[in-house]
């Protein structure tokens, strides 16, 4: 990598320093109880001007790039709070106040964030907050910089693209157990902070641990073209759907010459599928927008700030580095469906593909949150699936079942062993990893097994580039040594959330905790009436599946309940029981209550933990 990279460019950690006013001492940030949500005080270890033999050279420069901290002056009249969450808060002075763009994870970050600025720009009013896109790292925090008096009473509108309620509450609701425990692998935020641990996530440090809600916009921004008047600046505004979010705008301030893109052009190569999951991101899309960016305002914009990582100045630059991020996501696209349809499966792309020396070269192309070998394997999913169309692929045996197979076929677990010792020493880890993986699963109990694997899942941590694959790596290895780490319950859904969804989505996810198995031979219908939002809907359990019908009652129902929709969200967030409620008068009834408590009886709880690298110890059905 030393030998491969242009390490003797060092524009970056200019960049990263200019403009800096002051920090808060260790980026830390904490509760009014004292609790710290937020410190790069762990991470002193990237001190050290070069990197150890456990980190990557290339991900350890991006680490310490990471490392810059504080308030920074974009341009005058535009600034920056970053290294205080994984996200930028982006602060644009107007003619009376301040307007925020992106209020990071928590409520104490974001407020931390605001008064950091205050002590350098003196105290203005937030004259509006703008959300970029739907990710809770960038509009968690909210309620730390505007009160609920002032979106009340529409003094300080809250404005964000088309949909953004929609998929803010949506795009992690449905799979949000699974997808919650996957991200303890992408963000390795259980992982020790050091040199053989925990040293970046690529778009940033790590996650805040702090207090989060969901603020509902108030003004929409519809379409490419759409222009607002805001405190006295004009700002021009670009749609971009289904690219880093669902729901993505970018903007354009004439005054200052500034350009933000959001997430969709920062200082690394992105993810079109993170590690988490979510839906395939539409790189084509992706590219096409920036490419519009491109002939909207290229050669316009002075200055280019995103969401994350540190700004671009010049116009000469700024348009570069957006022509280069544009030709990045379409080389990924074209070569992938090239390579698609010479009839190669997705890991044979990840095999042969490689990026042009001009991209190969350019550090924010470089692969430190998404990367090209994953990647390419999203853009196969989003037009081909899962499949590989080999018949052998069609329906293989599990992971349990086919590890005992193929430590039978190996000549059993010692021989397996004493091969996948010679390869480790090698270095071949990646078939290591995947023949005693399924050792593992055979023997979950084979302590010599979990051992070699977490050794091998090492070694592949330090030699990764990528932040998400090194999270990944050693946080497999970390379990397989001490198995899961013993977490908290998970909380109940957050009010604020609750209150954002629509009622047809509260059903869908009632909808995926039904357990099938037990609902076999039920039949159970319940009409629902809620008197402050004029909903009526149908609930219907029948062949094992929940389905509702809206704006209709059955005369056939077994029960039916009126209340109003926020007691619902009450009950649900456990602020009331239904008992309590239909005592205390909030809930009238027909028919028989009872059918309702045998519909719960049929739900699944979501455990928090499950096994990843190793056999569910826990039989589900």
């Amino acid at each position: 990598m030393l030998d491969a990279l242009p390490f003797a460019d060092t524009a970056d950690f200019a960049d990263a320093a200019r403009g800096f006013l002051g920090t808060i001492e260790d980026a830390k940030v904490t509760t009014a109880q004292g609790r710290t949500v937020w410190s790069l005080a762990p991470y002193s270890f990237l001190d050290a001007e070069d990197a150890p033999p456990t980190v990557n050279p290339s991900l350890w420069r991006q680490a310490k790039l990471n490392m810059h901290h504080g308030l920074f002056e974009v341009v005058p009249g535009v600034y920056q709070v970053r290294g205080l969450d994984i996200a930028n808060m982006t602060l644009i002075e107007g003619e009376t106040g301040v307007i925020v763009v992106d209020t990071l994870t928590s409520i104490e970050g974001a407020r931390a964030a605001l008064e950091l600025y205050y002590q350098h720009r003196g105290v203005r009013p937030v004259t509006a907050v703008m959300f970029t896109h739907t990710h809770t790292d960038h509009w968690g925090g909210a309620r730390g910089v505007v009160d609920e008096d002032a979106v009340a009473s529409g003094r300080v509108p809250l404005i964000a693209p088309n949909l953004f309620i929609e998929h803010a509450v949506s795009e992690n609701i449905i799979a949000g157990p699974a997808m919650l425990r996957r991200a303890q692998y992408q963000f390795g935020p259980l992982l020790a902070k050091g040199a053989k641990g925990h040293v970046d996530c690529g778009l940033g440090k790590s996650m805040a641990a702090g207090s989060v809600a969901l603020l509902r916009p108030t003004d929409l921004i519809m379409a490419t073209g759409d222009t607002r008047t805001i405190d006295g600046l004009v700002f021009e505004f670009q749609m971009a759907p289904n690219s880093e979010a669902p729901a993505e705008m970018h903007f354009y301030v004439p005054r200052y010459r500034l350009l933000n893109l959001a997430e969709n052009c920062t200082h690394n190569f992105h993810n079109l599928l993170p590690f988490r999951g979510a839906d395939v991101r539409d790189a084509l899309a992706w590219s096409k927008y920036l490419g519009e960016a491109l002939q909207l305002w290229g050669g316009k914009a002075e200055a280019m700030c995103g969401q994350h990582h540190w700004p671009v100045w010049g116009a000469g630059r700024v348009d570069t580095v957006i022509r280069e991020q544009r030709d990045l996501y379409k080389f990924a696209h074209d070569q992938t469906v090239r390579l698609m349809n010479h009839g190669l499966t997705a890991s044979e792309i990840a095999e042969t593909i490689a990026l042009p020396k001009s991209l190969e070269g350019a550090w924010h192309a470089r692969g430190y949150y998404g990367h090209i070998r994953h990647n390419v394997k999203a853009i196969y999913q989003k037009y081909l699936g899962w499949y590989d169309a080999n018949p052998a692929n069609l329906d293989p045996l599990p992971p349990v079942e086919a590890g005992r197979k193929y430590v039978e076929y190996m000549g059993g677990a010692a021989s397996l062993l004493a091969r996948a010792r010679e390869d480790f020493a090698r270095g071949e880890f990646r078939f290591v990893a995947q023949a005693v993986s399924h050792l593992v699963f055979a023997e979950p109990d084979n302590a010599a097994a979990r051992a070699l694997l977490a050794d091998t899942l090492e070694q592949l941590g330090y030699a990764a580039e990528s932040a998400t694959w090194r999270n990944a790596y050693l946080f497999g290895a970390q379990e397989l040594r001490h198995g899961m780490p013993d977490v908290p319950a998970r909380p109940g859904m957050p009010r604020e959330t609750l209150a954002a969804l629509r009622t047809e989505q509260l059903w869908d996810v009632l909808g995926v905790r039904l357990n099938g198995p037990k609902a076999e031979g039920k039949h159970i219908v319940l009409n629902w009436t809620f008197t402050d939002t004029g909903e009526r809907f149908v609930l219907t359990l029948q062949n094992c599946a929940l389905t509702y019908a809206v704006g209709v009652q059955a005369s056939t129902a077994d029960a039916g309940f009126t209340l109003a929709r926020s007691t619902l969200d009450d009950i649900i967030a456990k602020a009331v029981t239904f008992p309590d409620a239909v005592a205390a008068g909030k809930i009238s009834f027909a028919g028989n209550p009872m059918r309702l408590a045998e519909l719960m009886s049929l739900m699944d709880e979501f455990p928090r933990m499950f096994e990843i690298v190793a056999p569910k110890r826990t039989k589900v059905t």
